[in-house]
C-alpha cells in the first residue's frame, strides 16, 4: 500500500541484466519500497550475488508464488517474451489498484498477428493491448496516469524515435529512405547471448545480423505510424559490439529544401527544453557512447556530410539504462507523479 509516499514494489525477473539494473536503482530510490525479487531459479539467495552494487538490505530471492498481491501497488515485469501476458491476464483484476511495468516485448505490437509474426508466440492476453501505453516518456508524460500497463519501448526503438519522431513532425526531413544503423553492446542480447549467435570470437569481432527482418522492425513502424501519421520507409542494420553495454545509432537522412544542420538541431534543443535526460550536442560533434553508460541519457549529435542536405544524426544511449530499467523507472516516476530524475 501506498504508505509514508512510498510504493510497494515486485521485481519478477529480477537476475537477469535489465533486472539487476532495474534493482539496482531502484534500492537507491527514496519513494520505493522493494516487497519482492522473484526469479525461478537461486530460490532463497541474496540479489548482492549476482551484483555486488547493491548494498541495501532487500528481500531473498522468491517465487513469484510468494506475492501477495494485495500489497503490492506495482509489479516490474523484466521477463523473456511471452511470459508477461501470463501475469498481467492472471492479477490485472486481483487488485484495481494495481500496476505493471513490462520490460519484454508483449504490449510494445498493437497487432497480435504482427506480434507473432514476429516473435513466433501466440498473445496470451489480447484484451489487454487495449488498456496497456507504449510509452517513452517524453513523449507519453501526460497520459500515462490513465494507463495500469505500460509498455516499456526496445533499446534500438528508443535511440531510434527519440531524434526521429520531433523532427519527421516538424517536416524537416525527407521520409522516403531513411537509413538506420545501430550497434548495441552484447548485453542486449541477455544472459543467453552464446545460444543465439555463435559466430566465430563473438566477444572481440562486430557482427552484422538480421538486417531484414529484426524483430524491432514492427515496433518502430507502428510507432512511427501513431506519432507522425506517416508511412516512413527506413532501412534498419543491427550490429553487436564487443564491448557489454551501450548504443550507438548512426541515421542518414536527407534534410527538406533550404533545411539546415543547425535548424534541425536548434528544434530538437526546443523540442526538448524540458526533457532532463535528452542532450543536444553542438552541430558537428563527435559522438560515442561512453558519456551515457550507467545513466539514463540520451545524447544526439547532427553532423554535416560532404553531400549537401544530407546529414548523419547520431543517437547515443545505455541500452540497459535509457533502453530499459532507467526508462522503466521515469515511466514510474510520472506514473506516480514523482520527480522524473528520482532514482536516476
Amino acid at each position: 500500500m501506498l504508505k509514508h509516499n512510498k510504493i510497494n514494489i515486485a521485481v519478477i525477473g529480477a537476475t537477469g541484466y535489465t533486472g539487476l539494473d532495474l534493482v539496482y536503482m531502484l534500492s537507491k530510490h527514496p519513494k520505493v519500497k522493494i516487497k519482492y525479487l522473484c526469479a525461478t531459479k537461486n530460490l532463497g539467495k541474496k540479489i548482492s550475488i549476482f551484483d555486488s552494487r547493491i548494498k541495501k538490505k532487500l528481500p531473498s530471492i522468491s517465487s513469484v508464488k510468494k506475492i501477495d498481491w494485495n500489497e503490492i501497488d506495482l509489479v516490474f515485469l523484466s521477463l523473456p517474451n511471452g511470459e508477461a501476458h501470463k501475469i498481467i491476464k492472471k492479477y490485472y483484476y486481483k487488485n484495481s489498484r494495481l500496476k505493471f511495468i513490462d520490460l519484454s516485448a508483449d504490449f510494445r505490437i498493437s497487432n497480435p498477428i504482427i506480434y507473432k509474426k514476429n516473435y513466433k508466440l501466440k498473445h496470451k492476453a489480447i484484451k489487454f493491448i487495449k488498456k496497456s501505453l507504449y510509452s517513452i516518456p517524453e513523449f507519453t508524460k501526460k497520459n500515462i496516469k490513465n494507463f495500469r500497463i505500460i509498455s516499456n519501448p526496445g533499446c534500438y526503438p528508443t535511440s531510434i524515435q527519440i531524434p526521429l519522431i520531433p523532427l519527421i513532425n516538424k517536416n524537416l526531413i525527407k521520409t522516403d529512405n531513411i537509413t538506420i544503423d545501430s550497434k548495441s553492446g552484447y548485453s542486449g542480447a541477455g544472459k543467453n547471448l552464446e545460444k543465439k549467435f555463435s559466430h566465430k570470437n563473438l566477444y572481440a569481432s562486430t557482427h552484422a545480423y538480421s538486417t531484414k527482418n529484426h524483430r524491432h522492425i514492427c515496433e518502430i513502424d507502428e510507432q512511427f505510424m501513431k506519432f507522425t501519421k506517416k508511412k516512413i520507409n527506413f532501412t534498419f542494420n543491427p550490429y553487436l559490439l564487443p564491448t557489454f553495454r551501450g548504443i550507438l545509432t548512426s541515421i542518414y537522412v536527407h534534410a527538406k529544401k533550404d533545411k539546415s544542420a543547425k535548424l534541425l538541431r536548434n528544434y530538437l534543443i526546443k523540442f526538448y527544453k524540458k526533457s532532463k535526460f535528452i542532450k543536444i550536442l553542438k552541430l558537428n560533434s563527435p559522438i560515442g557512447s561512453g558519456n551515457v553508460l550507467n545513466t539514463n541519457n540520451c545524447e544526439i549529435s547532427i553532423c554535416e556530410t560532404r553531400i549537401k542536405n544530407k546529414l548523419i544524426i547520431f543517437s547515443a544511449i545505455d541500452n540497459l539504462v535509457k533502453g530499459a530499467s532507467g526508462q522503466a523507472i521515469q515511466n514510474m516516476n510520472y506514473l506516480y507523479k514523482f520527480s522524473e530524475k528520482l532514482g536516476l
